[in-house]
């Protein structure tokens, strides 16, 4: 995955010149310290599975965690109480899980809310490898 660096503010994308809100990154870390211990453990339950699928680079900013491999497949954003899953699949999904969808020209956004690490179950593994395939070349 060769990624372009923006001269500006460090962060990382897929293509040179990438139209971005220049805003300069923070470190995960920083991210996840500022927030309950279960917003860490749901992230760490999600990297987990997503680092055996191949690379991700993880773009943390304030309002959260952008995760890549060629093109940006979801979306990490901590809430006061819950953490808001985006996942951009091809298709979309018909699950109570999902609480709501947005359309966009070539994917569907899938928005999820998870209030614990347990929820990151085999179903919401798959939805996950689905994303990060889709979102790979």
């Amino acid at each position: 995955m060769t990624r372009w660096v923006c001269p500006n503010c460090d962060r990382e994308f897929a293509s040179v010149n990438q139209a971005h809100v220049c805003i300069p990154g923070i470190t995960v870390h920083d991210l996840l310290d500022r927030h309950h211990r279960w917003v860490s453990e749901i992230y760490a339950a999600i990297i987990e599975h997503l680092s055996s699928l191949g690379p991700v680079h993880e773009d943390a900013v304030n309002v959260g965690i952008f995760l890549k491999s060629d093109r940006k497949f979801a979306e990490f954003r901590p809430r006061v109480r819950s953490v808001q899953l985006a996942l951009y699949l091809p298709y979309e999904l018909s699950d109570a899980r999902v609480a709501r969808t947005v359309p966009a020209p070539d994917r569907v956004i899938h928005l999820i809310n998870l209030t614990s690490a347990a929820q990151v179950d085999d179903q919401l593994r798959e939805w996950l490898s689905a994303a990060f395939d889709f979102n790979t070349d």
